[in-house]
């Protein structure tokens, strides 16, 4: 009875922070599978489509989601970049980007990175923006430590005071990178 007693108290001492660490640990890496699981783990292929966008024409989405390419700063985009920025990547079993509606399969490409491939549009890497939470958001044109970041608009809209095809204006802050 002592002995049971004893092992249920130890248990009781065990730190919390450490506990509490761990399952921020577990939850971190839960949340990094979520977001490049996103790219079409769970199919066979990776789609690059394009979708409407009132305020800035046509743009590109994987799954759904706005995807980005950076203008970079002298901070190179690191694991800590790569968390709020994770880089649209085929599974490993999957050798080439599909092109969908709207998109210039001659444009789609990729790079190695590690064991992987991140795919590139107009040879430049493709990522997500975790702030982005809904389908079609582009909440993502921002300019942080790690350099300028842009949707790609393949089709800028029309309603744009400069009339330039350039970069979609928008009153939100700086457009896409015009392809």
């Amino acid at each position: 009875m002592t002995q049971a007693r004893n092992h249920r108290d130890s248990a009781h001492r065990y730190p919390r922070g450490r506990l509490v660490g761990v399952i921020a640990a577990i939850g971190g890496l839960a949340g990094s599978v979520a977001l490049t699981g996103t790219a079409g783990a769970a199919t066979s292929t990776v789609t690059i489509a394009t979708t409407k966008n009132a305020m800035l024409g046509t743009i590109l989405v994987s799954g759904n989601r706005t995807v980005y390419t950076l203008k970079p700063s002298k901070t190179a985009c690191n694991a800590g970049c790569l968390q709020v920025w994770p880089m649209v990547l085929l599974p490993k079993s999957v050798k080439h980007v599909k092109a969908g509606s709207g998109v210039s399969a001659g444009k789609l490409g990729t790079v190695k990175r590690g064991s992987l491939f991140q795919v590139t549009y107009g040879g430049k890497p493709l990522y997500w923006f975790s702030g982005d939470t809904a389908a079609g958001q582009v909440t993502g044109n921002v300019t942080d430590a790690w350099g300028k970041w842009s949707d790609v608009t393949v089709k800028a809209t029309h309603s744009s005071s400069s009339g330039s095809s350039g970069s979609g204006g928008s009153s939100s802050g700086s457009g896409g990178a015009g392809f």
